[in-house]
């Protein structure tokens, strides 16, 4: 006769139950413990109640709340044991199990179901409770203040006052004033309103100075691969005259066509060096213009990006700027809503001053040249400061740093658009920086191998180079000297970025 894998009397009939407990008696079950029963042998029993756990929860605590370090972890065991909220306190057994009773109320507003008579704290409840003085079953401070600070990240500020508003209305029936006390200030720091409570854990007290610490660690991989890695300097091949004004207009016109601002090389001209805006699509064009004004004339171009407090008004001014016919872009202004690309969120909008002068701090922490450069970069394209432009001001900010110390600005080609944004891609969700620098590397090198100083020339190489091309599984990247001088690397750069996308 086949029996169910578990058996528990609650579930049953009083005749069902009779019937078990004589299948049991008589050797056909083996019963674990009061009201469960099983074929399995033994060594399958641990297994079992894991698959199981919350049927036989339910079973033999109805009305039970999971709570505590429990609750936080998802509802499940934490080091092999679960928390429940019941009316009486306990220390029960199961195999591969411990079941610790805590004595609470039970099933309160915003508390989850889990089975027909088994519940999950809700979150405005697990915070209490893990603030509570209970060795072993709270949490403790940090571990709540980290779950807030996630709350946070991923759903913003009001999600915090939400469950600070229900966990006032919950603790008189959890008897935990002193736990909302605590909670209020903890939630009144990260949200900025309670400067004079100091946060358990670094994170929090980084929040608390309106600084990501997760994008300042971020910063800091970046400037350990950067001093690790030797870099090569190249010596500007376009300083002054027709070149220089020719290398500005395509260092603008690949910059916004990054940025899905199309144009054809003639109709850019049109707009850059002519002065003569594309029909219906004037926005478009102001914006060409406006990274090429930056990119050409002498004060911009040499602009390298400050350190601490000044980069604010530094950067300000760079987009008011940039954006200064864009009224609709908030020109000067930094981004009052939080931005996105993709799967990458960016810093919130509180955070951006404070994220600002810290991570600028880590210039100096480089050499001046390339290193600063990419540096320079990746702050401003991941704190991403403004509501728009942030990766052509990005760009325009690493390319000043290459001026100014008299090397080669980058130059990124349509076609190397995917590696480039793959290898950034990569940085910002695992830390991996090499990658990201070979790439800019590799596209320094192949911009300094143009000749600059006539137009039309300079058209008919990039065109033989594919630089303007899209596809990529038609098109391979030329070199105007001849072939690419590092092909092996330019294949683990690819290879890297294309695990990125």
């Amino acid at each position: 006769m086949a029996f169910p894998e578990l058996i528990l009397s609650a579930e049953l009939s009083p005749a069902d139950q009779r019937k078990v407990q004589r299948q049991a008696k008589d050797g056909e079950l083996q019963r674990i413990q009061a009201g469960i029963y099983t074929a399995l042998g033994q060594e399958e029993w641990p297994s079992l109640i894991a698959r199981n756990r919350y049927r036989v929860l339910n079973a033999l605590y109805p009305d039970a709340v999971v709570g505590y370090r429990s609750a936080m972890a998802g509802g499940m065991p934490v080091e092999d044991r679960i928390y429940l909220n019941y009316t009486y306190p306990r220390v029960a057994s199961l195999p591969g199990l411990q079941v610790v009773l805590v004595r609470g109320p039970g099933r309160l507003a915003g508390d989850m179901t889990l089975a027909p008579r088994l519940f999950l704290a809700s979150e405005p409840r697990q915070a209490l409770e893990n603030l509570a003085p209970r060795r072993g079953a709270a949490a403790g401070e940090a571990e709540v203040e980290r779950r807030l600070l996630e709350i946070c990240d991923a759903r913003g500020d009001a999600a915090l006052n939400v469950i600070r508003d229900q966990a006032r209305q919950i603790a008189p029936q959890l008897d935990r004033a002193r736990e909302l006390t605590k909670l209020d200030s903890m939630i009144g720091a990260i949200l900025g309103t309670r400067p004079n409570h100091r946060p358990a854990t670094t994170v929090g007290q980084a929040v608390a100075r309106g600084i990501d610490a997760k994008r300042i660690d971020l910063f800091d991989q970046l400037v350990a691969a950067l001093n690790a890695r030797p870099l090569q300097a190249i010596l500007d091949v376009a300083p002054q005259g027709n070149a220089r004004v020719n290398a500005a207009f395509y260092e603008s016109y690949f910059s916004n066509y990054i940025e899905g601002t199309k144009f054809t090389v003639e109709e850019a001209e049109e707009i850059v060096l002519k002065g003569r805006a594309v029909p219906n699509r004037p926005n478009d064009s102001k914006d060409v213009q406006g990274v090429f004004r930056q990119a050409n004339e002498s004060a911009w171009r040499v602009q390298t990006l400050a350190s601490g407090e000044p980069v604010l008004q530094q950067l300000r001014a760079r987009h008011e700027d940039m954006m200064k016919d864009r009224p609709e872009a908030d020109p000067g202004r930094f981004k009052d809503k939080s931005n996105r690309a993709g799967s990458t969120e960016f810093v919130h909008p509180k955070l951006v001053t404070g994220t600002l002068i810290e991570a600028s701090s880590r210039l100096t922490q480089v050499p001046a040249g390339v290193a600063r450069a990419i540096l320079a970069h990746f702050i401003v394209a991941e704190i991403h400061p403004f509501a728009d432009g942030n990766g052509r001001i990005s760009r325009l900010v690493m390319n000043a740093e290459l001026t100014a110390a008299g090397l080669s600005r980058i130059i990124i080609p349509t076609l190397s658009r995917d590696d480039y944004m793959g290898t950034l891609k990569l940085l910002t969700h695992e830390g991996n920086a090499d990658p990201f620098i070979r790439c800019l590397a590799k596209i320094q090198r192949w911009t300094a191998e143009f000749d600059y100083s006539d137009l039309d020339q300079l058209r008919k190489a990039m065109e033989r180079c594919s630089a303007i091309e899209e596809d990529t599984t038609r098109f391979r990247l030329g070199w105007p000297n001849g072939s690419d001088p590092n092909p092996e690397e330019d294949q683990v750069v690819q290879r890297r970025a294309l695990r990125a996308r």
